[in-house]
């Protein structure tokens, strides 16, 4: 039988720390967490993202994280709690897992997403096109 994206983020949310998009708030100017955006840069574009979130595709987080290849970003070295998120939750929820399975830690993902972020009245910032 096939495995939907449903059964593969439900599987992903068992096995790592989802934030409510309340307690991802609280976590605005804490020295020791970095917001990581994992959208499309056009969605950057059109809607902004979190102040401070570094943007990292999700096609090429797996080779960020890596730190034995050329790829690596040191931001993913810096021992602070990553908080992915993205859109609705989904591609976070499956990206969290992965980079856990890699070994990276703490991270963790926001239930809900940018999507829900908006809705709720949290805090944007604009994102130039390059």
């Amino acid at each position: 039988m096939k495995v939907g994206y449903q059964q593969l983020v439900e599987e992903a949310e068992r096995e790592i720390e989802t934030l409510t998009v309340e307690q991802a708030k609280a976590l605005i100017g804490d020295d020791s967490v970095q917001f990581v955006d994992l959208r499309d840069v056009r969605e950057l574009w059109r809607e902004g993202k979190i102040p401070g979130a570094v943007h990292a595709p999700r096609g090429m987080l797996e080779f960020w994280v890596d730190p034995d290849i050329p790829y690596y970003r040191d931001v993913f070295g810096s021992g602070k709690k990553r908080v992915f998120y993205c859109a609705a939750g989904w591609r976070s929820a499956l990206a969290t897992q992965q980079v856990q399975k890699m070994g990276l830690e703490p991270v963790c993902h926001i239930g809900g997403g940018f999507s829900e972020w908006k809705e709720t009245g949290g805090p944007v910032e604009d994102v130039e096109k390059r």
